[in-house]
C-alpha cells in the first residue's frame, strides 16, 4: 500500500515530551502544529524549544539559520480546529480514556488517510485503536525523555495497524535522526518493561528503609548508570512514571512485582512531580 508523503505534523500536548517531539519535527523541515488547550503551556514550550536550539547553536551543532528555520516551521495553537494534518502525534496524559477521546475528535476533522500516533509509554495501542473509526491508521510512536536528545523511538503496531502506517512512522523516526525499533503491542513494550524494575525495586528499598533515595542513586550511578532511579524519575516526571507503573500493574493482572509505590503515590498527591514542578525527590531552583 502506498502512502502520501508527510507534510504537516500535529503534536497534541505541549508538555516536556510534546514540545520535544514538535521541535524534532520542525527541525526536520515539517510544518509542525503544537497544540495545547493551555496558552501558558504553549508559551513555556516555545521558550523551551528556543532554549534547546540556542544550546545546540552554542555547541556548533546547528547554525543560526537552522534555528530560525526551525522556529519558522513551528506553529503553536490553542485552537483544536487547527489540527488538520497528515500525522497527529498525541503526548497527553497517560490514561486510556482521554487518548481515545482525543483520537475520536481528531478523526472527525481529518481525512481518512491521516495517521494517528500515540506516544503512550505502556497503554496497549490496540486498546486505543479499538475506540477509533479507523483503527488501521493508529500506531504507537514512543519517544524517550528528553525527546530532542534521546535516540530511540519504539514503533508499535496494534492488532489492526496497517503495515504501511508502521513503516511510514518508522521512516519518519529515521528522518528525525532517531533509531527506530519495531515492537509488538505488549504491556510496556520493550524499554518500559525492562526498565520498570529499575524504579519499582529502588522504591521498595526506600519503602523498607534499607537506604535513603540519595544513597540508592549514588550506588547505582557508581555502577555505571548515568542517572540513579530517583533523579531519573524527577526528570521524566514522578507523576508520569507513577502512571506508567500503574498502567503496567493493571495490564499484568496485578502481578505484585509491578506494584506501584505508596511513596511515589504520596509524591504525586502532594504535587511533587519532579523538575517540572520544582520538587520531586530532590528540589530544583525555579529561577
Amino acid at each position: 500500500m502506498s502512502m502520501n508523503p508527510l507534510k504537516t505534523i500535529a503534536v497534541i500536548g505541549a508538555g516536556t515530551m510534546g514540545s520535544g517531539i514538535a521541535q524534532l519535527c520542525a527541525q526536520a523541515g515539517y510544518r509542525t502544529l503544537l497544540y495545547d488547550m493551555n496558552p501558558a503551556m504553549l508559551e513555556k514550550a516555545r521558550g523551551q524549544v528556543n532554549a534547546n536550539l540556542l544550546k545546540a547553536e552554542e555547541k556548533k551543532l546547528i547554525t543560526e539559520a537552522d534555528r530560525q528555520a526551525t522556529l519558522a516551521h513551528l506553529l503553536i495553537t490553542d485552537r483544536f480546529s487547527d489540527l488538520v494534518a497528515d500525522l497527529c502525534i498525541e503526548a497527553i496524559i497517560e490514561k486510556l480514556e482521554p487518548k481515545v477521546q482525543l483520537f475520536t475528535e481528531l478523526e472527525r476533522q481529518n481525512g481518512k488517510d491521516t495517521i494517528l500516533a500515540t506516544n503512550t509509554s505502556s497503554i496497549p495501542v490496540t486498546s486505543i485503536a479499538a475506540g477509533c473509526a479507523r483503527p488501521g491508521r493508529v500506531v504507537g510512536m514512543h519517544f524517550f525523555n528528553p525527546a530532542h536528545l534521546m535516540k530511540l523511538v519504539e514503533v508499535i503496531s496494534g492488532v489492526d495497524t496497517e503495515p504501511a502506517v508502521a513503516e511510514t512512522v518508522s521512516e519518519l523516526a529515521v528522518k528525525l535522526g532517531k533509531k527506530a525499533v519495531r515492537a509488538k503491542d505488549a504491556p510496556g513494550f520493550i524499554v518500559n518493561r525492562v526498565a520498570r524494575h529499575y524504579y519499582v525495586e529502588s522504591l521498595k528499598i526506600l519503602e523498607e528503609g534499607i537506604a535513603d533515595f540519595e544513597t540508592i542513586d549514588r550506588l547505582l550511578e557508581s555502577r555505571g548508570f548515568k542517572m540513579g532511579p530517583f533523579r531519573l524519575m524527577d526528570l521524566i516526571g514522578v507523576d508520569t512514571n507513577f502512571a506508567v507503573t500503574s498502567s503496567m500493574f493493571s495490564s499484568f493482572q496485578y502481578d505484585p512485582k509491578f506494584r506501584p509505590s505508596r511513596i511515589q503515590q504520596q509524591k504525586v498527591d502532594a504535587g511533587h512531580h519532579g523538575r517540572k514542578s520544582g520538587k520531586g525527590f530532590y528540589e530544583y531552583p525555579t529561577a
